[in-house]
């Protein structure tokens, strides 16, 4: 209960630290795919194929075409591997293999693979412009002029994942044309398991200058219940908080509820630890 209290029942004084030696066997290959369907279906069969890559991410074409370079008719798949001890040229080739048996498609010299000897992996072509694309976030830049540009993540398990994707992106994207003008909606899997992915979606448009959180609270409210309706968590990795607490308390059962609130009372009697979150105090 305490590992998902989000700071309401306790602070952190002390911990232990588990190091892990650098990589130095790395491997990394960029697969596109026609369609976004077979993409994630490479993603599902990868992942529960258990090879346990370091990263398996696929981007939308939209995504895609955003941020890697392509040119918005494909989807991406990065798949990587990395390893302090063991080569892992033969991991990549096979979920290589796995990839294209689902219709991706790759040239043999764009397996990138690094023995050892400190090649440069996942630093050109459209994976590395999605790397620097990425690492180069500046988040709020453009607040305040117009622009409108937020995420959302949530989780659900591969049987339903097909209809939740189709759901959330028609809910989503009525609400972002009713809100903003030249919106955008794109999704990619930050985290995939063999039960299921991660989707993180992204959206943006212009909107009036003043009317950023208005027209921002209406895309959220819209994206949250869109996730909850269609039966995936109403977050992932970016935790309950505040924001996602609406929906969170639709998807927890009462009985949950009232227990958190009683050991809440129990451990911090004058609500002083993160008021407001996930409780009221």
């Amino acid at each position: 209960m305490v590992l998902g209290s989000e700071g309401t029942l306790g602070v952190i004084s002390e911990c232990w630290l588990r190091l892990q030696k650098r990589p130095v066997f790395r491997a990394t290959a960029g697969v596109t795919f026609a369609n976004w369907a077979s993409g994630c279906d490479a993603v599902r069969q990868i992942a529960q194929a258990k090879l346990w890559p370091a990263n398996l991410r696929i981007l939308d074409p939209v995504e895609a075409a955003a941020s890697a370079g392509l040119g918005g008719d494909s989807a991406l798949l990065i798949i990587g591997f990395e390893s302090a001890d063991v080569p892992q040229g033969e991991n990549v080739r096979a979920a290589v293999a796995i990839a294209r048996d689902c219709g991706g498609s790759i040239d043999d010299d764009a397996i990138v693979v690094d023995d050892g000897d400190g090649k440069p992996t996942g630093r050109a072509g459209a994976v590395g412009a999605w790397r620097n694309a990425f690492i180069g976030v500046n988040a709020g830049l453009t607040a305040g002029i117009g622009l409108l540009s937020d995420t959302f993540e949530t989780a659900i398990t591969w049987d339903r994942w097909p209809a939740f994707d189709a759901d959330v992106r028609q809910r989503v994207g009525a609400a972002l044309d009713d809100a903003v003008a030249g919106g955008r909606l794109s999704c990619r899997f930050t985290h995939v398991y063999p039960d299921g992915p991660a989707p993180y979606y992204s959206f943006s448009g212009v909107v009036p200058v003043g009317a950023e959180e208005e027209r921002w609270r209406a895309v959220k409210d819209a994206a949250t219940a869109a996730v909850v309706a269609a039966g995936g968590t109403v977050t992932h990795h970016h935790a309950v908080g505040r924001l996602h607490r609406p929906g969170w308390e639709k998807q927890r059962p009462a009985l949950f509820g009232d227990l958190w609130r009683a050991t809440k009372r129990s451990v911090d009697p004058n609500g002083i630890m993160n008021p407001g979150v996930l409780v009221d105090p």
